[in-house]
Order: C-alpha cells, then sequence, then structure tokens
C-alpha cells in the first residue's frame, strides 16, 4: 500500500508555509497608571514588602499557623478551586496535541437488498446468484485539519493562559483564606479578653455591692445606693453570656473555614499583640502586578481573550484540510483479509475559504475584541483595587495607632479613678455615684481598648493580604 508521496510532499510544504504565518495582535499587558507610592506614604527605599513572605514567617503563632494549616488542606474553597486547576491542565495537555491528525478505525459490514428491476439488484442475481449483496469494509482513516493562520498556536496560548489563570484564582483564594483564618482567630483573641475585662468587672461590682451593703445596714446610705450599684452590676453580668455566645458563633464560623465541624478552637497562650515581629513594609505599587494572584489572573484572564481574538480572525482565512483512508474492502467474507487483492487507499487535500456566513465570522471578531477590551477594564480595576486596598490598610494602621495611645491614655486614668473613688467612698469623701460611674467609664474604656487592638491586627492581616500575602 502506498500513497502518492509527491501529493504528501506538496500538501507538507504547503502546510508549513501556511502555519507560519499568525494573524491576531501579540499578547502585552494593558498599560496601567501605577504611582511611585502609596497615598500618605514616604517613597520607600526598595520595593521589598511584607507580602513577600510566606505566611508561617508572618503569623508566628502556633496555634494560628495549625488553624491556617487545617484550612489550607481541607477548606471546601480552596479545593474546589484546586479542582478547576486540575480542570485546565487537561486543557492545556489536549490542546498540545492540536497539530496531529484525526486517526480512526472502522471496521464495517453491509448486507442490502436491492430491488430487483434495479440495477444492483439485477447484477446481483446475474453474478452472485443471491438476492442481496454485502460490503465489508476495514479501514483506517486520517483527518487533518490544518487550520491556517496562527489558529492552533492560539488554542494552546489560550489553554495556557487559562490555565495559569485557573492557578493564580486557587492562589488568590487562598490568600482570602488564610486572611479570613487570622482575622477569625484575633476576633476569637479579642472576645476572650473582653469576657475576662466583664467578668473582672462583674467581680469589682460585687466588692462595691457588698461594700455599700455594710454602709447600708449601718445607716449611712440609702435603699438607692443599693439599687443602683446592684443595677450597674447587671451590666457587667449581661456581657458575659453575650460574650460567650459570640466565642461559641466565632468557633463554629474557624471550624467550617478550617474544613472541620464546629467545636471549641484552642488558643495560645501569649497575650494578643502584633502578629508579626517584621516591619510593616508595603513597597512599591508596582509588585503588585507580580504578587497579587487577583491581579495575575485578571492579566492571564486578558491573555485568554486576546488569544480567543486570534482566533476568531483566523476563521476568516482558508483553511487546509487533508484526508487520507486506507484499509480492506470486498463484497465477499472469505476475501475480506485477502492481501493485496482487497487493498485500498485514497487521499485528498482541499482548501476551505468562507465567502457568505451571514456575517457570523465576522460579528464572531468583533465580540471578541469587545471581550478582550472587557477583560483589560477588568484588570485595570484589579489593580486600582489592590491599591486602594493597601492604601486603605496603611492609613488604618497609622490612625488606629493614634486611637489605642488615646484609649490606653484613657485606661489608665479611669483605672486609677476608680480605684480612687473606691478609697474616698469608704472614708465617706466620695458619692456611690461617683463610684458605680467610674466603674461603668472603666469597663466600656477597657472594651473600647480591646476592640482597638483588635482593629490593629485586623489592619496588619489586611495589609498583608492585599499585599498578596498568603499563597506562599
Amino acid at each position: 500500500m502506498t500513497i502518492n508521496k509527491s501529493l504528501l510532499f506538496a500538501m507538507a510544504v504547503l502546510t508549513s508555509t501556511v502555519m507560519a504565518c499568525r494573524v491576531g495582535k501579540e499578547f502585552t499587558r494593558p498599560a496601567t497608571a501605577l504611582p511611585e507610592k502609596y497615598r500618605d506614604a514616604a517613597v520607600p527605599a526598595d520595593s521589598s514588602n511584607i507580602g513577600q513572605l510566606s505566611w508561617k514567617t508572618f503569623f508566628t503563632d502556633p496555634v494560628l499557623q495549625a488553624l491556617i494549616d487545617s484550612a489550607i488542606a481541607h477548606n471546601f474553597d480552596i479545593q474546589t478551586a484546586l479542582k478547576n486547576t486540575e480542570i485546565a491542565a487537561q486543557t492545556v495537555k489536549t490542546s498540545r496535541l492540536g497539530n496531529l491528525p484525526d486517526i480512526n478505525l472502522q471496521i464495517q459490514a453491509n448486507r442490502s437488498y436491492p430491488s430487483k428491476n434495479s440495477l444492483n439488484g439485477s447484477m446481483a442475481d446475474q453474478f452472485m446468484g443471491t438476492r442481496y449483496m454485502d460490503d465489508y469494509n476495514a479501514n483506517v482513516s486520517l483527518s487533518w485539519e490544518v487550520v491556517a493562520w496562527g489558529k492552533i498556536s492560539r488554542l494552546k496560548e489560550a489553554a495556557l493562559a487559562g490555565y495559569l489563570q485557573s492557578t493564580e484564582a486557587a492562589r488568590a483564594v487562598q490568600t482570602r483564606i488564610v486572611s479570613e483564618v487570622a482575622q477569625g482567630y484575633y476576633n476569637l483573641l479579642m472576645l476572650d479578653q473582653q469576657h475576662a475585662i466583664a467578668a473582672r468587672n462583674l467581680a469589682l461590682n460585687d466588692s462595691t455591692l457588698s461594700m455599700m451593703q455594710l454602709q447600708y445596714q449601718s445607716g449611712m446610705i440609702n435603699n438607692l445606693a443599693i439599687e443602683q450599684t446592684a443595677a450597674q452590676r447587671q451590666v457587667a453580668a449581661a456581657l458575659l453570656p453575650q460574650l460567650e455566645q459570640q466565642i461559641k458563633l466565632q468557633e463554629n464560623a474557624l471550624s467550617i473555614l478550617t474544613g472541620t465541624l464546629p467545636a471549641s478552637i484552642a488558643r495560645s497562650n501569649r497575650p494578643s499583640s502584633i502578629v508579626t515581629g517584621s516591619p510593616l513594609q508595603a513597597g512599591v505599587p508596582a509588585s503588585l502586578l507580580s504578587q497579587r494572584p487577583d491581579v495575575h489572573a485578571a492579566e492571564m484572564a486578558v491573555k485568554v481573550a486576546n488569544a480567543k481574538a486570534g482566533i476568531a480572525q483566523a476563521s476568516m482565512y482558508p483553511a487546509l484540510n487533508i484526508t487520507a483512508t486506507a484499509g480492506l474492502n470486498t463484497f465477499k467474507a472469505s476475501n475480506w483479509f485477502s492481501i493485496p487483492g482487497s487493498l485500498f487507499e485514497t487521499v485528498a487535500g482541499s482548501i476551505t475559504q468562507p465567502i457568505f456566513q451571514r456575517k457570523k465570522l465576522k460579528t464572531d471578531w468583533e465580540i471578541a475584541k469587545i471581550e478582550w477590551e472587557k477583560s483589560a477594564i477588568d484588570f485595570r480595576r484589579s489593580v486600582l483595587t489592590a491599591v486602594g486596598e493597601v492604601s486603605d490598610a496603611l492609613v488604618k494602621l497609622d490612625k488606629l495607632k493614634v486611637q489605642q495611645e488615646m484609649t490606653q491614655l484613657r485606661v489608665d486614668k479611669l483605672q486609677s479613678a476608680t480605684k480612687n473613688a473606691g478609697l474616698l467612698f469608704q472614708s465617706g469623701m466620695a458619692t456611690y455615684l461617683e463610684v458605680i460611674t467610674a466603674q461603668s467609664n472603666v469597663l466600656q474604656s477597657e472594651l473600647d481598648l480591646a476592640s482597638v487592638q483588635r482593629a490593629q491586627q485586623g489592619a496588619v492581616v489586611e495589609l498583608y493580604r492585599s499585599l498578596g500575602g498568603g499563597w506562599k
């Protein structure tokens, strides 16, 4: 069995010539206007920033590290994102075989009963002495559509960019989950701290109430002082079940984030403090293009759209098709595999140029170009959002530091005032109203301080996430 070699050679030359041509624009990252520094920040000495740190380096609390480990391994959002990456990887494998032809094996046996008055019927009766005609065929067929103008290479480009996009999307999911776990953990520590404050204030109120009951029994104060002090005690007492409820809900939320059933969450024995000892450097905004997974994913989406635009444009150009079939054919089963008598072969080549398809191909190309423009807009928006998130985190850190200092000063003064009010009341130099007012103020101030400290930790975590930290 031989196929016309000169025909195949001519087709190969034509194929290589046509495939060398590639239509469509080559991908370039859409232009974005990035500032030299973040708003109100000093010009950085270099591009290093905390987003470059691995999460195990950034979060030093071993209990928090264990929670993040569990979340990365078992969180359902992360698992789903990884499956999307696996799907994209399979698409890339398939696209790499785009230059190869389709090859199919077909084995077929037919028996037909033509009309006696037909040519086939008369031939069957005359030459074979039967009312039917048999046809036995076993062949291997090759179909090769050599899509011109770089269409196959664009398909590969789109598949690879789609895979990279899904990979970056999975990393973006991980950065979000790591941030949410850290925020939840520090929120849990704040609730523990506030619970301890409420319990301590309740004990102080109990002590004050006992002291006033003794003075009431000795006739030094009236019943109004007892009632108001008891009412003030209930304020602190009511906080305890409220905080206990919030603690349970936060533990449940953390359990779900880490992919486990709701249960108690262990806490570190260390006091709640800043999350890392590393300097909180933000670097330069340009680093977001490479560090933020969501920004990189948006860039890969532009690359996918660019490749699809090239595919749509290439579809309007001529396409070369090559087909070949070789096998065994006979009208008698006994001669089916008789070689070389039953051998046959065919080779064909064709060039197809779309002429009139009701403007479908032109419309597809125009839509593909618009999709590219949309993806470029999404990319620029992701860059702008990233810069804004870093700027927000930086201003929060700056202003929360001032709030923390002022709130700490207020707490110190009120703690001193509460202690002095108790001593003065015992000596008859202060009223019961001054005592319960001081205790009420110190309770609220200590709760406020815990909230401000928690907000500081949250801002640090948010700065780390907004700089792209958490996927390493």
